[in-house]
């Protein structure tokens, strides 16, 4: 039996390496979600340190601020080593026995290889789809701190807009993030110990420029792209297809009375 009772289910759980990352890759959408009444979580594999600028206790308070200003309820972290994070067993374990606690019905995991950045983001991909198979293996409790085995539903990636390779996913989607493009900038703006003033306006301009190119090809001011490795499923034609506003700013028809 577990140590302690097991914490209330979440709705979706999102993970990724550092703090910091999937305020950049998703926070509009993590906002988004708490909005709309859904229990969210983040996870981080790592502290994110060492760092030439952070500390772990400076890290700490900035996951915290970030937390605040999305709203999601709860963050965790998985307490795995930065920089030399690897996919194996013992990384497996200890992710997919955060699943087993909280027994998510949506996970969502940065995806993606960026060899100008951290290695560990491709790792933490490894990591995430793994675990949530491991999550589910039965005669091994011991393994996962004696909690019980449970088969996470379904698995979104969060791509890294600077990866290196072109994918074929079996399927994408966007999310409107227009109403909530500001608390995840400010969400990332939390973390000063990482981006000073210039290196915050480059990324806050690597944001809104993505955001703004995947929201405007759906109609949308901003937008997040996700990716799933199966392809869209749905019982209505019509919800999935409106749910996209076409394009941004369409071509206007003349009225009768235009000359």
């Amino acid at each position: 039996m577990p140590e302690d009772p097991l914490p209330e289910s979440l709705d979706v759980l999102a993970v990724a390496p550092h703090p910091d990352d999937l305020e950049i890759l998703c926070g509009g959408t993590l906002a988004k979600l708490v909005k709309q009444g859904y229990r969210v979580g983040i996870f981080d594999l790592t502290s994110g340190e060492p760092t030439p600028r952070g500390t772990l206790e400076t890290r700490k308070k900035e996951a915290e601020e970030a937390r605040r200003i999305l709203n999601v309820p709860v963050r965790v972290n998985v307490e795995l080593p930065n920089r030399v994070l690897m996919d194996g067993p013992e990384a497996r374990f200890a992710l997919a026995t955060q699943f087993r606690r909280y027994r998510p019905g949506i996970i969502i995991v940065a995806a993606g290889r960026t060899p100008a950045a951290s290695p560990d983001h491709l790792q933490g991909g490894l990591i995430g789809e793994a675990a949530r198979f491991y999550s589910q293996l039965t005669k091994w409790d011991e393994r996962f701190a004696g909690t019980t085995p449970y088969r996470v539903p379904h698995l979104v990636y969060a791509p890294f807009p600077f990866d290196a390779e072109q994918r074929h996913w079996h399927s994408q989607f966007v999310v409107d993030i227009s109403d909530t493009i500001d608390q995840k900038i400010a969400s990332v703006r939390a973390y000063e110990s990482q981006f000073d003033a210039a290196r915050f306006a480059k990324v806050e301009h690597l944001i809104r420029s993505t955001n703004g190119y995947h929201g405007g090809r759906c109609g949308y001011m901003y937008g997040e792209l996700f990716a799933l490795p199966t392809p869209v499923g749905a019982p209505d034609l019509v919800s999935v297809v409106s749910g996209s506003k076409g394009v941004l700013a369409p071509p206007q028809i003349p009225s009768r009375d235009h000359r």
